[in-house]
């Protein structure tokens, strides 16, 4: 199993960026994917997640409105979408494979069974 972020970068306060995660080495459609990021001093939270077989999203309220997560099954790719993005936005960005059927549980760490590397987002005010 591998999980390849990329499209993170430097962008002004009010800018967008893609993010990208490529996956490989299981059946994309069985599985759901979540976006999570950490911040300096903080704890890994979750941002998005999303579940490719039956187009099932969701959000935390801190990026409701501003982030969207979509998946390409041919690629076997999720992106997250990042719009009007905050100072508060700046983090370390991760997916990570949800394991079994568990996307309800999104939120909590411990149902991610396969990370990527991360990649970082920095937000400047």
């Amino acid at each position: 199993v591998q999980l390849e972020e990329s499209g993170g970068g430097l962008v002004q306060a009010g800018g967008s960026l893609r993010l990208s995660c490529a996956a490989s080495g299981f059946t994309f459609e069985d599985y759901a994917i979540g976006w999570l990021r950490q911040a300096p001093g903080k704890e890994r939270e979750g941002v998005a997640a999303i579940y490719a077989a039956d187009g099932s999203t969701y959000y935390a309220d801190s990026v409701k409105d501003r982030f969207t997560i979509s998946s390409d099954k041919a690629k076997n790719t999720v992106y997250l979408q990042m719009n009007d993005l905050k100072p508060e936005d700046t983090a370390i960005y991760s997916c990570a494979r949800i394991r079994g059927q568990h996307v309800h549980l999104w939120q909590f760490m411990y149902v991610y069974d396969h990370w990527g590397q991360g990649t970082q987002v920095t937000v400047s005010s």
